[in-house]
């Protein structure tokens, strides 16, 4: 008796004598992706790129952004890849200084509510609307005093 052969999900496959085919594995991808802003002039068809290294190193795929800052005005950057790696947010954020000035502000503003939120004093001082008031009064003369 054979032992029977199963693919994902359970489904039987029935071996089937005097094939000489090895089945090809269903966990592949293919991926074609336009790295580039500008479509080639003329297609071109390079070989002997054997790695995903080498394709990067010969087309060099970057990007022109415009990011909009708080006031409106436009920021333009350059992003570069050179790896597979570099399309996480993480490498993206890392090379732009200008996401990675909002990452910082966000972690920044992150921690602050996660640090109002714990504080039980803080909590009870602004429980009064009197005590409430003077803090908002303090913060914004600290707020007048970094303006200047």
């Amino acid at each position: 008796m054979a032992i029977l052969d199963y693919e994902i999900g359970g489904n039987e496959v029935k071996i089937e004598g005097g094939e000489a085919i090895a089945q090809i594995p269903e966990n592949r991808t293919l991926l074609i992706e336009k790295l580039t802003a500008e479509d080639p002039d003329n297609p071109e068809a390079v070989e002997k790129l054997s790695t995903i290294e080498d394709v990067f190193a010969h087309f060099m795929p970057n990007i022109d952004i415009e990011f909009e800052n708080e006031a409106g005005q436009p920021v333009k950057e350059n992003m570069k890849f050179s790896n597979v790696g570099d399309f996480s947010v993480k490498n993206m954020t890392d090379k732009s200084a200008f996401m990675n000035g909002l990452s910082q502000e966000n972690n920044f503003y992150e921690l602050l509510t996660k640090q109002l939120r714990s504080n039980k004093v803080l909590q009870r001082a602004l429980e009064d609307p009197e005590t409430k008031q003077a803090f908002v009064n303090a913060l914004l003369q600290l707020r007048n005093e970094l303006e200047d």
